[in-house]
Parts: C-alpha cells; sequence; structure tokens
C-alpha cells in the first residue's frame, strides 16, 4: 500500500505508437505539481413537457473527450528525453560519447507530427489505494524552463490530450538515481554562432517554447475524440534575461536590435573521458525586445532584458542532453 497523500504519487510516461493508444510507461519522472485532467463536453435536452419542472436526467448527454493540464518538475540528468523530444519535435537516438558511459541526445527544433505521450498518473486514496488515470494522446504545446540565484533548473510542460482512461493497469513505479541540474552549474553565452562568450552578471533565466496547435479536431464517427492536433503557427521563443548591470552588452544588443546568438548551458559532474552531465538550450538568433536599465534606487542596477528566438536562415534551436541514458 502506498502513502494515502501526495506521498504516493507517482507519473509514467511512453512515447506513443499510434496517437491516443495507450503504451505501458518506459520512464518515471519526480514531479513537483501537475494538473492533468479529463475534460467532458455534455449537452442537456430542453425539451418542454407538460408540467415537467426538471431537465430529465436521462436526456444529458456527453458528446465529446479530451484532457489538459501541466507538470512541474526539476529538470535532472536522468529520463528527460521523451518530454524533451514531445517538446521539439526531432525523433532522438542518444549517441554514445567516446568510449561511453556518457551519451548524448540532440534535439533539434522540427514538426511535432506524431510524437505523442501516453501519461499515467497513480493518485493515492487516504486508504493507500493508488488509482490510475490514463491520459492518452498527449502532446506537448509549450515547455518552459527557469533557473535563478539558488535555485535548481525548473521546468513546466503543457499538454493537450485526446482522453483519459482508467482500464489499463497501473504500472510499478522504478526511479534510477537522478540529481538536479542548478544553479551552481549555469552559465549563459552570448555572440557568434558556435563562438558564443560568457556573459557576467546574469542572476536569473527564464526560456519559454510554445508549440501552436490545432486541439479543436474532433469529427464525426470519432466518438466525441479529437484527430492528432497539427502545426497551426509558427513556433514561439521568448525568455527573460536578469543581471547586474555589469557592462553593456545586452543593454547594447537592446539599443541596436542586434543579433546574437545565446547558449544556456548547465555542466554538471563528469561521467567519464571529458564527458560532463550537460543540459544545454541553443539559440542560435535572438533579439532584445525590452530591458534598458533604469535606476530606481541606491543599490546595483539590475537590468532584465527580454528577448525573442528567431531563425537564423541556417541553424535551429535545439536542447542538448548528456547523461548516462542509453535510450530516451
Amino acid at each position: 500500500m502506498a502513502i494515502g497523500s501526495g506521498l504516493g504519487a507517482q507519473l509514467g510516461i511512453a512515447a506513443e505508437t499510434t496517437y491516443g493508444t495507450f503504451v505501458t510507461p518506459s520512464r518515471f519522472v519526480e514531479f513537483t505539481k501537475e494538473s492533468l485532467v479529463l475534460k467532458k463536453t455534455t449537452a442537456q435536452s430542453s425539451g418542454i413537457a407538460a408540467g415537467r419542472l426538471l431537465a430529465l436526467s436521462s436526456r444529458r448527454v456527453l458528446t465529446r473527450r479530451e484532457a489538459s493540464g501541466s507538470i512541474d518538475m526539476e529538470i535532472v540528468n536522468k529520463s528527460m528525453g521523451l518530454l524533451i523530444q514531445a517538446l521539439m519535435g526531432t525523433t532522438v537516438t542518444p549517441v554514445i560519447q567516446g568510449a561511453g558511459p556518457a551519451y548524448l541526445q540532440t534535439h533539434t527544433l522540427a514538426d511535432t507530427a506524431g510524437k505523442s505521450l501516453t501519461i499515467q498518473k497513480g493518485v493515492p486514496l487516504t486508504t493507500g489505494t493508488v488509482t490510475k488515470k490514463n491520459i492518452l494522446g498527449c502532446k506537448i504545446t509549450s515547455g518552459e524552463f527557469g533557473c535563478e540565484v539558488g535555485g535548481m533548473l525548473t521546468g513546466t510542460f503543457e499538454f493537450d490530450g485526446r482522453d483519459v482512461e482508467e482500464t489499463s493497469a497501473l504500472a510499478v513505479a522504478s526511479y534510477p538515481s537522478m540529481t538536479p541540474f542548478h544553479f551552481g552549474q549555469m552559465s549563459l553565452k552570448t555572440g557568434a554562432f558556435g563562438t558564443e562568450t560568457a556573459r557576467s552578471g546574469i542572476r536569473k533565466v527564464s526560456c519559454k517554447i510554445e508549440r501552436p496547435q490545432e486541439v479543436e479536431r474532433f469529427y464525426a464517427g470519432a466518438a466525441g475524440l479529437k484527430a492528432e492536433p497539427v502545426s497551426n503557427d509558427q513556433v514561439k521563443i521568448s525568455g527573460t534575461l536578469e543581471s547586474d548591470y555589469v557592462d553593456t552588452t545586452l543593454d547594447d544588443l537592446h539599443t541596436t536590435d542586434g543579433v546574437t546568438s545565446l547558449v544556456w548551458e548547465f555542466v554538471g559532474p563528469l561521467i567519464a573521458g571529458a564527458f560532463f552531465e550537460t543540459f544545454r538550450i541553443t539559440l542560435p538568433a535572438i533579439r532584445i525586445d525590452e530591458g534598458p536599465p533604469v535606476v530606481d534606487g541606491f543599490g546595483v542596477v539590475k537590468p532584465s532584458f527580454n528577448f525573442v528566438g528567431l531563425y537564423d536562415g541556417t541553424n535551429q534551436p535545439k536542447i542538448e542532453l548528456i547523461s548516462t541514458d542509453v535510450t530516451l
């Protein structure tokens, strides 16, 4: 029996072969909060009958089903691949580095067609019995990452889902030894793509990747369930760089509307050889929309620069992971 509270909860994920078809979870992720729920649409008859004062229960129908919600978590050194793949779109196979056991995952921005997940959550009753909710056809609509002074690297993933079922068995959760990426491992670089240099004074960074999709693909003959969402707008990438005003590099980019490449990187412990646990976001072209420094008191000036990620015409944004994960 599990603990009869959130302490006994679990989240398992698996890549689907067919959109909306259950796959037994192959990875279990640690999370801090989730809000994945069934959303149903009903219709109630409003027919008039002599003397009837209340709508008939038997004349209510369930017309469509879907799911939505989010997962908040700490970004750790293992078991992140399935989520990042579903966000970025490229089909990824980890590549061994040197003689191993380090493996590199390179998640380059691409269309997310065919990239859906089964997410199984176990929700404990107070008795310790764990109920299961299998959220099928989960498509990531956005992923946001953030880290600040003294904190861990965190991630929030927003989902659109096809359905929720409670029939498939609850998988037994198992977790590899995992450690979080954190501020002490963080660096931020800007400059020409491929030759970026470290920036000083950075205190907080956030980056959000939005994947707009047509999520209203409900058609006759599908029992009230949607078809797989498809991309219906360009990808949106945005973020914030909070800093002390130690130099004018970012300020000058704002003033001139100049372009720079951005590399946001976390380098953890050595795995083997010259390969370290790594989480890295590379945006080949960003421009700063807001953030000119202002003086609002006696303290150090702390500008906050808001940026957008754009296409440089050659290189796509990417997220790279180096870990001991042999598979996603």
